[in-house]
């Protein structure tokens, strides 16, 4: 009789219940592609494999990761200028992160700990309010940019009171995908046929006429909800006369401003917050993303006090939204302590505003060079967005007509095929975006430097000068092998 049927007749016998087929952690890093697949269908979301499948991002399996680059199942270097949709200020593996959440677990301390104050959750809303301009300065902790969204909204919402229920979104915003947001989210994909709330206005991004009449029109507005930098709708940017209009608009009718930096701030666009580029202050604001060091899922929503008294405090209020299970917990908050640290000891701000401008500059020389295929180059900092022409606009002038008609259904192509010709060929990893699909989306690391930037062009030049038909040509050879 072998041990495991005699494991398992003794477990029977003193009534145990009996382990499942489970997978071990080593078993877990071993696994090979054709298993990652299989399981990933069955079990993840096989209409996700099919984009992979598209884009050939399913031949790479990473085995780890460090500084600005991934390294796959080959030992192949892949540079990051996708940066997990920013989530990756510090890299991979920041050896100071990655000391500090070692010590946290070497000295045993606490992780969860709700019964009592904990000092690692005090001590990061004391950095939080201390790198918030203005009195933003109460702060509540999360898991994802989602829940720190949801915080914003229901702080706002409260305080504004039950006289002033409405709230202002913009087109193509996006702001997270649980059910609250999601109201305020701009995608039908994303919507899909779920019941949101109705307690909704929304308004195109950066018209601030269409804000003013909003206001004037409709007294029940009490609350606007803007991502500083859209990300999903392509890296789109309001002119900083547009945020301080904003600012006196709400200040004259009485409604709060939400700002969503979850993506755009913790120092990717050159300041810590980008609206500060606007020397402006939100009533509320909230970032997840890098703040969690690259290693941590860790959100927060940062308030004017004045707001958050009113929402949330008396004794009889406090726990209307206190923090969930997970919110402050010790680890995450040690993380975010420590990158909070890095961001400044390192001068990852100042370097994401110069690497940034570099990355415009050279950005803009190839769309000198590709005027067929470049149309813009657009962002702040170390969050750009990369704008390819329709396809028809990218071939001859006699064929343009006949493929004029097919743009809608070809938008996303020519990105796709440039990404993942950047992969393959040069190993280099880009992202994009869900509104406007012609836009590829560069967040790298805020630890990049030039020579990253360098060969991001180089390799994104080598692309663009096979021309459009080569192009094509390769990406469709590359899916029949």
């Amino acid at each position: 009789m072998n041990q495991v049927t005699a494991a398992s007749q003794h477990e029977a016998v003193q009534g145990l219940i009996g382990k499942p087929d489970l997978l071990t952690v080593e078993e877990a890093k071993a696994m090979t592609l054709p298993r990652m697949t299989e399981l990933f269908t069955r079990h993840l979301n096989p209409g996700q494999l099919h984009f992979m499948k598209l884009l050939g991002f399913h031949k790479v399996k990473i085995d780890r990761a460090e500084g600005m680059y991934y390294y796959d199942q080959n030992g192949r270097a892949i540079l990051d200028f996708f940066g997990g949709f920013g989530s990756l200020a510090f890299g991979h593996n920041h050896p100071r992160i990655v000391g500090a959440r070692k010590k946290f677990q070497d000295e045993q301390r606490q992780e969860i700990a709700i019964a009592f104050m904990s000092q690692y959750a005090t001590a990061l809303a004391h950095n939080l309010a201390a790198c918030s301009p203005g009195d933003l300065d109460m702060v509540f902790l999360g898991s994802s940019g989602s829940e720190a969204m949801e915080a914003a909204i229901k702080v706002a919402e409260r305080a504004a009171g039950p006289k002033k229920p409405k709230i202002v979104y913009a087109e193509n915003s996006f702001h997270g995908k649980t059910k609250g947001v999601l109201s305020i989210t701009d995608g039908g994909l994303y919507r899909g046929e779920f019941k949101l709330v109705e307690n909704t206005v929304r308004v195109p991004f950066g018209d601030i006429d269409a804000v003013e009449n909003a206001f004037r029109s409709d007294p029940e507005i009490g609350v606007i909800v803007l991502e500083t930098i859209q990300g999903g709708g392509g890296i789109i940017q309001a002119p900083k006369e547009y945020w301080q209009k904003l600012r006196a608009l709400c200040d004259q009718y009485g409604v709060l401003w939400v700002a969503d930096e979850v993506q755009c701030g913790f120092g990717r666009s050159g300041r810590f917050y980008a609206f500060e580029h606007a020397g402006v202050v939100p009533d509320v604001t909230a970032l997840a993303k890098s703040l969690g060091g690259g290693k941590a899922a860790v959100g927060a929503m940062i308030a004017r006090r004045e707001v958050y008294m009113k929402a949330y405090g008396t004794p009889k209020t406090a726990m209307i939204h206190a923090m969930a299970t997970f919110g402050g917990i010790g680890e995450a908050c040690v993380t975010s302590i420590e990158a909070m640290n890095i961001l400044y000891d390192e001068h990852l701000i100042d370097n994401a505003a110069a690497t940034g401008d570099y990355l415009l500059q050279k950005l803009e020389e190839l769309k000198v060079k590709y005027p067929t295929m470049i149309k813009d180059v657009r962002g702040k900092g170390l969050m750009v967005g990369l704008e390819f022409h329709d396809f028809s606009k990218t071939v001859p002038m006699v064929l343009r007509p006949v493929l004029a008609v097919l743009d809608d259904k070809l938008k996303g192509s020519l990105p796709g095929f440039v990404g993942s010709h950047l992969l393959r060929d040069h190993g280099v990893l880009v992202a994009f975006t869900e509104y406007n699909r012609n836009v590829i989306r560069l967040e790298p690391p805020l630890i990049c430097g030039r020579e990253h930037v360098d060969a991001f062009i180089k390799a994104l030049d080598e692309v663009l000068s096979r021309g459009i038909v080569r192009i094509v040509k390769d990406f469709v050879k590359a899916q029949v092998k």
